[in-house]
């Protein structure tokens, strides 16, 4: 072959080059803009709507109707959430350190296969478990402690999994360290293992507590809805919450109504916007340090 055929087929071979990298760049850039687009129309007509929706009474009053605040909402998703996560970082965090630490058998193997499957269990399906349970038989009622145990329990395979995950990160000459000092299981776990992965621990928390947030169909059936602020019982109390406002007032016929919802997607967007900023924080201060 020439040099000219040799120079000619080269070209050839880069200009093919040139053109399917050109392209797949460009289905990548449409990708992207795919993504970006509907995230960014949302977040713009929440944040449009919702803001315009916002007032000093909005955090003061209770909701009547479809009428006046959120202020019962507001402290209804608080203390679900905070009763949730009370429940489910102890036990998601301890079935973490049992299966990293001592779950390699059939036990920890049948964990985690009930953990995955809960993790890919609708919530809708969970929501109606806890009402049969909860609700129905135990004749709970609609209330605090019946949300805030199927919360805990939607949380909890995804707090055992990252927290287990964590702890495997942890080199094992620092737990045979520790073991040659003479430490006990305790101490290795509690005093060198957990603190040492805290930081994707506490991430995995984050993660769960936005996942809390965000819920609605386990509540629908667990906490049902009040126009008031919650009244301190655990069972027989309806509690409100903002994903509840979202759901329903947005389909009322009224303009406020749709104010009260518009406000409530922006409150709910904002804590969640919050817990993912403070999750990449985590994550790149247990990266580099």
């Amino acid at each position: 072959m020439s040099a000219a055929a040799k120079l000619e087929t080269r070209s050839t071979q880069e200009l093919r080059r040139i053109v399917l990298s050109v392209a797949g760049w460009g289905l990548c850039a449409i990708a992207l803009l795919g993504v970006i687009f509907p995230l960014l129309d949302i977040v713009g007509v929440v944040a449009g709507r919702g803001i315009t929706a916002l007032s000093f009474s909005l955090f003061t009053q209770t909701t009547t109707g479809a009428a006046n605040g959120l202020a019962n909402a507001i402290e209804g998703t608080f203390v679900i959430t905070l009763f949730a996560m009370l429940i489910a970082v102890p036990i998601g965090v301890g079935a973490g350190i049992h299966l990293s630490e001592y779950g390699k058998n059939r036990l920890g193997s049948a964990i985690r296969f009930m953990s995955d499957t809960l993790t890919g269990t609708p919530s809708i399906v969970l929501g109606y478990f806890s009402y049969i349970v909860f609700i129905t038989a135990l004749g709970w009622g609609f209330s605090l402690l019946a949300a805030a145990i199927t919360i805990a329990i939607l949380i909890i395979p995804y707090l055992a999994r990252i927290t287990e995950l964590a702890l495997q990160q942890v080199p094992n000459p620092m737990r045979e360290a520790a073991y040659a000092l003479g430490a006990t299981d305790g101490v290795v776990v509690f005093k060198i293992v957990l603190p040492a992965a805290s930081g994707a621990v506490i991430t995995g928390g984050l993660l769960g507590l936005a996942i809390s947030v965000g819920e609605t169909a386990p509540l629908i059936y667990t906490a049902g809805w009040s126009d008031q602020m919650w009244t301190g019982h655990f069972t027989q109390s309806p509690v409100a919450y903002l994903t509840y406002v979202i759901w329903t007032f947005i389909n009322q016929p009224d303009e406020h109504s749709h104010q009260l919802a518009y406000a409530a997607a922006f409150l709910v967007m904002l804590v969640v916007l919050a817990i993912n900023i403070s999750v990449r924080l985590m994550v790149k201060r247990t990266k580099f340090t």
